[in-house]
């Protein structure tokens, strides 16, 4: 939500208040690119500022080489470059086809007021070409071409922008867009439900747990808030307390089938929580994973292992996942995972601190999205040390 509004400000000329912004790399980041005279940015490995930023100094006609981590020179933006090109971009390959870094030329005019896209890719695509949008002489329709995924980061950006006072439209298989300039505002930025997935996390593996989230509420436009709904089933309650939620512990069930196709940063943290609960878990909706920071599926696969869990591709259904595993009360005193410099690794396993002694590889990985995470730790009173 900060990253898309930070580029909907500068589209409305950057006179906005943009109020409670995370304090996450990637989006500090985006504060700092998108002002920058420099004739390259370097995005790291953020992916919302890289696909954001391509659209955005395209469409502004930015000259500019975006570039990134070895990480982020594999993850993909052809459907991005190729779809802007479309619509007038000049943009140019400087390595692999397909994949960062690029270089922009600016924009020649809009040669089309209607995209089609697929809705399976990463919605980033989706709102990358959503936030230009308004800007364009024609307005744009945006087409998908069959399912979608990730549909409520789709409706976030929209409400975004509706915010900022543009027209636009989220259908079931298209999106709407009407040329009318941005105008700046004032909003508060809620807080990252994905973040607090990981305090859920702490709550279902402790053995007792009264945990306050402050400043969460559960209307929200974010996909993540569905969170929720999948810890009452894996033994977490919520109730509303001030403008907070206190989470607490309750019965849980011993099977747990779940579509992530809307929120796939959920399913490391979930896979953990099942594994040491012997939760038997059935994912869907993880394609997306293997494109993601690393490939988070071979991770799971290989971290969850320690666990004496199994996270297998089913042999009957392509796409569905199995975790297997049994309710282990004692765990190797040196467990140690390694985070494959992903940061939703680290914190979906660093709950299990609520029952033994843990070593992460690369804890610093958390400053991408939640740069005070270890600072939140130890306030649950788990003491922490960096070699």
């Amino acid at each position: 939500m900060s990253n898309r509004a930070i580029i909907i400000d500068a589209l409305a000329g950057g006179a906005s208040e943009l109020l409670n912004l995370s304090n996450a790399n990637d989006t500090q980041l985006m504060k700092r690119l998108i002002v920058s005279d420099d004739s390259e940015l370097d995005v790291e490995d953020a992916g919302t500022t890289m696909r954001f930023l391509t659209a955005y100094c395209t469409i502004t006609g930015r000259n500019k080489v975006i570039t990134g981590t070895d990480r982020m020179k594999q993850r993909p933006i052809g459907i991005l470059v190729d779809a802007l090109r479309e619509l007038g971009a000049e943009i140019e390959y400087l390595e692999k086809e397909g994949f960062p870094p690029i270089k922009t030329h600016g924009f020649k005019g809009q040669l089309t007021p209607e995209l089609s896209i697929r809705g399976n890719v990463s919605s980033q695509y989706i709102s990358a070409l959503m936030m230009v949008a308004p800007t364009l002489p024609k307005g744009l329709i945006l087409k998908f071409e069959g399912s979608v995924t990730s549909r409520p980061y789709i409706e976030m950006t929209a409400s975004l922008m509706k915010q900022f006072s543009v027209d636009c439209q989220v259908l079931e298989r298209e999106v709407l867009i009407s040329n009318k300039p941005y105008a700046p505002t004032s909003i508060t930025i809620e807080s990252d439900w994905s973040a607090a997935s990981y305090w859920y996390a702490f709550a279902a593996l402790a053995e007792n747990a009264e945990i306050e989230l402050p400043n969460m509420t559960m209307e929200s436009l974010q996909g993540d808030r569905i969170i929720v709904d999948i810890m009452e089933l894996l033994g977490v309650k919520s109730e509303p307390k001030g403008n907070g939620l206190v989470l607490s512990k309750k019965d849980h069930q011993n099977e747990l089938t779940w579509d992530f196709t809307h929120c796939p940063d959920l399913a490391q943290t979930v896979a953990v929580v099942c594994a040491v609960k012997g939760i038997t878990g059935i994912f869907t909706g993880l394609e997306s994973l293997r494109i993601k920071e690393t490939d988070r599926i071979k991770a799971l696969q290989q971290e969850l292992k320690k666990l004496g869990a199994d996270f297998l591709e089913s042999t009957k259904s392509r796409g569905t996942w199995v975790l297997l595993s049994s309710p282990k009360r004692y765990f190797d005193p040196a467990l140690s995972f390694n985070t494959y410099l992903d940061h939703r690794m680290a914190m979906a396993f660093a709950p299990l601190a609520a029952l033994v002694d843990v070593t992460l590889e690369n804890p610093e990985v958390v400053k991408k999205s939640y740069s005070k995470f270890w600072e939140d730790v130890k306030s649950l009173g788990i003491v922490t040390e960096v070699s």
